[in-house]
């Protein structure tokens, strides 16, 4: 297992469009996804230790800033003949046990993560009301186990800050995980 870093946050770069299957059963786009004050575009995966030791955290900050107008998407771009835990079925049984409250998109392709730019799981990109990037970092600074209970929620505070003033905080901690599980090449 490869563990990397997130680049630096690109402020003001557009959103990249995409429409792909949800596991419940919809195809999403960013524009259907987005809330009145911004976007969270996360990628995840179901079988990444650095984000089987969030879920529950995810799901706790992601409704949490919904109050606050963001709404989220979780994309799983990583190749699931290599990774049958990644599976479509799979995801659908991960999104059900955790009560995920975003849709969780499987990028078939990979292309979706390649114009991202994705690296890792978890990679998360939270855009603005104008869906312009504004934050690129950690959720907080759990690793592969969870981080104590009192740490500082990175994600949330920024997305909050997002949602308020449509600007992300000049300083981000880079997340860190596995690496996109990418095709190989035939």
């Amino acid at each position: 297992m490869v563990s990397l870093e997130t680049p630096v946050c690109e402020f003001d770069k557009p959103i990249v469009d995409f429409s792909l299957p949800g596991v419940d059963g919809e195809i999403w786009t960013p524009e259907k996804a987005r809330g009145e004050k911004g976007l969270l575009v996360m990628f995840i995966c179901n079988h990444c230790p650095y984000v089987k030791a969030i879920r529950d955290r995810l799901v706790r900050d992601t409704r949490e800033l919904m109050d606050y107008g963001i709404n989220s998407v979780a994309i799983m771009s990583n190749d699931p003949a290599e990774y049958e835990e990644d599976s479509f079925e799979n995801m659908k049984k991960v999104a059900e046990e955790f009560g995920f409250p975003f849709p969780y998109l499987l990028d078939e392709t990979q292309e979706v993560a390649r114009a991202y730019g994705a690296v890792c799981t978890p990679d998360f990109f939270g855009y603005n009301a104008d869906l312009k990037l504004q934050y690129r970092g950690r959720l907080d600074a759990s690793r592969k186990e969870a981080a104590p209970e009192d740490v500082r929620r990175d994600l949330f505070e920024a997305m909050k800050e997002v949602a308020l003033t449509g600007k992300g905080p000049a300083e981000q901690i880079p997340s860190m995980g596995c690496s996109i599980k990418w095709k190989s090449a035939d």
